[in-house]
């Protein structure tokens, strides 16, 4: 099976850590756990809906790199900080899919990286 690095400058660099920003093995893509970072590295505050936009346009451009969309994801992963954000979340991420969905967990972990409130991860087919 062929392994390769995914990457785009249209969604933030790993910096101080070992990771891409997903690989593509056969034809499964695996993406990294996106924070609401920008492209060039800035911290989105606003709402959680604003970060949340932030990752879902940061995962669209990685899923665009590698030749896929959202219509090809077929597994999320969603941690948040603080569950009471469950339902603007849910709203946000459920706009960028349509029927059918992917498959999902929604994790409330003690902290994420950098201070985010709201990391996603996802599994696309090609």
């Amino acid at each position: 099976m062929k392994i390769t690095k995914v990457e785009t400058t249209k969604a933030p660099q790993p910096k101080s850590a070992p990771y891409s920003q997903a690989i593509k093995a056969g034809n499964f893509i695996f993406t990294a756990g996106q924070i609401h970072l920008t492209p060039d590295g800035q911290l989105v505050e606003g709402t959680i809906e604003d970060q949340t936009h932030q990752i879902m346009r940061n995962l669209q451009a990685i899923l665009k790199q590698a030749g896929a969309s959202f219509a090809n994801v077929v597994k999320t992963t969603i941690y948040v900080t603080d569950m009471s954000t469950y339902g603007q979340v849910n709203l946000v991420y459920g706009s960028y899919f349509k029927a059918p969905f992917p498959a999902r967990e929604t994790v409330c972990v003690k902290e994420l990286p950098l201070g985010a409130k709201i990391e996603i991860s996802l599994i696309a087919v090609k």
